[in-house]
């Protein structure tokens, strides 16, 4: 043989190979990695005239086995409609379909009676056993067509965190929650990888082969879903008990930022959003609302002094219980005074005057710069929309009396989702973290990417984030409801927080209006778990300490059953 025959052959098998190559990449593309959207869209051919099924990516929560768990997803099933033009007997007709679904008998005469219209839907979401019922009465002007909507399995689970889907004008698309926030994520586009086959193999072999579909996707998040119920039924309780106006709160991860429940009563159905009266219950105030925190803050502050240099733990000084600045009475409290008392008593009394003392031992404009390195003046980058920054102008004060309020958490405010972020700092050893709900995306191509940040800037010493949770872990140990929550062989800090409710337009405060919140993280010299709690104007009670510290315990030990926790004392 010659040659040049060989040399010859030899080429045409290798572009035969390559085709061949290139052929079986494109089916393994359509066959794996997009076999379901192609067989969606093959189902689009012999559903509605001139429409198309609905198609979004998923939302999933991940249990502790690491197993998804469908948050928000699409549901399947059947649309009836009628074409009012060949309708010839609607009285039949409505009988007929009125034994096997829910029609409003107005509205199916006024569909029918359009005779000029050829479509007109007269009920959604049916099950194929009813469809297929409807389908053999074979009824002349009514047909049956493929549907897809929306769908949220957990009902009310999560809902402000979820959000869903509607129209904005005439756009469909994400409206609150995590719909919104990676809506350009969860969305599909239809015609995008409808084109000639063997044009677009090559055109542009590497973008069909390995980069279309990447720009889609689901999103999979850090939330538990046994935690987020366990949360919610908390959250019920504690509104229930207390006549609340709201309750919220926050289980996340202070290491990394990662949040496992994140909750807010009341919540709704949100496969059944339209039928809310009141659109307030679709925000989500952990991350829109902001409230001057209260004694939560004292923590933070004492904290700082301890970084500072300013104060020890055993560092002491004389409380009077009040003190005069600026023309104006700073109390206790309860308006008592206890003497000489140490930095520990001023965390495990909860005294106004004791942290105005670490704050007069730095510096006005030391503190104010801690406080702005904890973050609460910020947004937090958390991935929901709308997130609010704090009101922190009081921190630019020319009066020291303004820096005094803000140390026990009064005359600056901030969003609870940004208060957790500055506490995780105390929990971690001393830095920020970035609060997120996306742990990984799935995109469509196949491709999966980890939702990861940065390594928080560092705001505390490390030996001074060890002695503030030393001192709260004595907070719960000996003060907090006299020591008897206390659980022998676990370290658990924490500290409650008791805020009057600012008027409205007004100077001054409510006498009769609270904001009480509590947060601890356990274990707490390697704290995995950092809980957050508040209830929004409770009725007939006055400290925090009553209406959370019993939800708070029953949650740590909640986690520590389920997550299988050691003991670390």
């Amino acid at each position: 043989m010659k040659p040049e025959f060989l040399t010859r052959i030899r080429i045409i098998s290798r572009i035969i190979f390559f085709i061949a190559l290139v052929l079986f990449g494109r089916l393994y593309f359509i066959q794996v990695m997009h076999g379901g959207e192609f067989s969606d869209e093959a189902d689009r051919q012999y559903t509605r005239p001139n429409q198309s099924l609905y198609n979004r990516g998923s939302v999933y929560l991940k249990d502790k086995d690491g197993r998804l768990v469908s948050g928000a997803t699409l549901k399947s099933g059947f649309i009836v409609v009628i074409n009012p033009k060949i309708l010839v007997d609607a009285k039949t007709a409505y009988e007929k379909l009125s034994g096997l679904i829910e029609i409003d008998e107005d509205t199916f005469f006024l569909r029918a009676g359009k005779k000029s219209d050829t479509y007109e839907e007269i009920a959604k979401h049916i099950d194929s056993d009813t469809a297929h019922i409807i389908e053999e009465l074979d009824i002349d002007g009514v047909d049956i067509y493929k549907d897809r909507w929306r769908f949220y399995p957990g009902k009310t689970l999560a809902s402000q965190t979820l959000g869903f889907v509607g129209y904005i004008g005439d756009e469909f698309s994400g409206r609150y929650g995590l719909e919104r926030y990676y809506n350009d994520l969860l969305e599909r586009g239809g015609d995008s990888m409808y084109v000639n086959f063997f044009a677009e193999i090559f055109a542009n072999i590497n973008s069909t082969v390995f980069k279309s579909g990447n720009r889609s996707g689901d999103v999979v998040t850090s939330i538990e879903p046994s935690v987020q119920l366990f949360l919610e039924k908390k959250l019920q309780e504690i509104s229930t008990d207390w006549n609340s106006k709201l309750s919220a709160g926050v289980i996340i991860d202070p290491r990394n930022g990662e949040i496992r429940a994140i909750g807010v009563n009341p919540s709704f159905d949100v496969n059944n959003f339209q039928d809310q009266e009141d659109a307030s219950i679709f925000l989500n105030p952990i991350v829109e609302n902001v409230y001057e925190m209260g004694s939560i803050i004292k923590p933070l502050t004492m904290a700082a002094g301890i970084d500072a240099g300013a104060v020890t733990a055993t560092t002491t000084y004389y409380d009077a219980g009040k003190i005069e600045l600026s023309d104006y009475t700073i109390s206790n409290f309860d308006g008592k005074g206890r003497g000489r008392v140490s930095m520990q008593e001023v965390l495990n009394q909860s005294l106004n005057t004791g942290v105005a003392f670490v704050t007069s031992r730095m510096g006005n404009r030391v503190f104010a710069d801690y406080m702005l390195s904890y973050g609460v003046a910020d947004e937090t980058g958390i991935d929901l929309p709308n997130e609010s920054a704090g009101l922190v102008d009081n921190l630019n004060s020319p009066r020291d009396l303004e820096y005094a309020t803000a140390s026990f958490g009064q005359g600056i405010a901030m969003t609870p989702i940004a208060m957790i972020r500055a506490l995780s700092v105390l929990a971690n050893g001393g830095t920020l973290i970035t609060p997120h709900i996306a742990k990984k995306i799935k995109y469509t191509s196949g491709l999966s990417k980890n939702v990861s940040f940065n390594d928080g800037e560092r705001v505390l010493k490390q030996e001074s984030a060890e002695e503030i949770t030393r001192m709260l872990v004595n907070v719960v140990d000996d003060a907090l409801l006299g020591g008897t929550v206390a659980l022998p062989n676990y370290s658990i800090a924490a500290k409650t927080g008791t805020a009057q409710i600012a008027r409205i337009g007004e100077r001054g405060y409510y006498d009769d209006r609270f904001l009480h919140s509590f947060f601890g993280y356990f274990p707490a010299y390697d704290a995995e778990y950092l809980i957050f709690l508040y209830t929004l104007e409770p009725k007939e009670v006055r400290y925090a300490s009553q209406t959370l510290t019993h939800p708070f315990i029953d949650t740590v030990k909640f986690l520590i059953n389920y997550y299988e926790i050691p003991p670390d004392r």
